[in-house]
């Protein structure tokens, strides 16, 4: 890379200095807008003791699933086990730490931490098993428990489109939890479709600004089906 041209060739330079029990923030929700090719490159990379801030865990043998199988993966922060049964059975047998955050309380734990704010008050899980331990306080009447941010040591994205010095579009619901986990990471690394020259992308258009973003590399995707259900005939 040179002056703000921030495009890398290899995934190797991609992910470069990622080394054992660092915490990876990661976008996608399922297999939907996952950065498939960055999670294979952590796989290849052997890292253990990985904290890993994601909705979940993929499936089995896709997405971040792949990581668990050999054991790379020390603590998950998520919302939902869902489809990977090894995830289920490393969490159940007590092989692996998950602490179990609600979908939105995580998506603002991530934003939180990209804008420097370092706790907030939510409603969300006062009176349940998730309030144990936390501080609480009401406000107008109201019950409230403080959630402390997230940040990690690197933040993996999956984008549509990006332009040579990062800035980010993302398409549909491919959006997901990116956006917030680009601006959690102290190195913010994206996976897009398409590189586009600096200009070229409309600037109303913009998700991400390039500040949040360290390097970027153009991949290319299987964009795989998490459950297909087609109707009987």
């Amino acid at each position: 890379m040179s002056g703000f041209n921030k495009v890398v060739t290899t995934y190797q330079e991609a992910m470069a200095g990622l080394t054992d029990d660092m915490t990876i923030i990661a976008g996608g929700f399922g297999l939907c807008g996952i950065p498939e090719g960055l999670t294979q490159e952590i796989k290849n990379m052997r890292v253990k003791g990985l904290t890993i801030v994601s909705n979940n865990c993929g499936i089995d043998d896709f997405g971040l699933g792949i990581l668990l199988k050999d054991k790379q993966i020390k603590k998950m922060v998520s919302s939902y086990v869902g489809e990977n049964a090894e995830f289920e059975r490393q969490y159940l047998s007590g092989e692996l730490e998950v602490d179990l955050t609600p979908q939105g309380t995580l998506a603002e734990k991530m934003r939180a931490g990209g804008a420097g704010i370092p706790a907030f008050y939510t409603a969300t899980g006062v009176g349940t098993p998730v309030a144990e331990g936390k501080e609480a306080k009401q406000f107008n009447g109201r019950n409230y428990i403080l959630e402390e941010s997230i940040t990690g040591d690197f933040a993996i994205v999956k984008a549509w489109k990006a332009d040579k010095i990062g800035n980010l579009i993302f398409r549909d619901t491919a959006m997901n939890f990116n956006p917030m986990a680009a601006t959690a990471g102290k190195i913010t690394v994206v996976e897009v479709e398409e590189i586009v020259e600096v200009g070229e992308l409309n600037r109303n258009e913009i998700h991400t600004p390039g500040i949040y973003v360290n390097r970027i590399i153009q991949g290319t995707f299987e964009k795989r089906i998490e459950r297909l259900t087609l109707a009987k005939n």
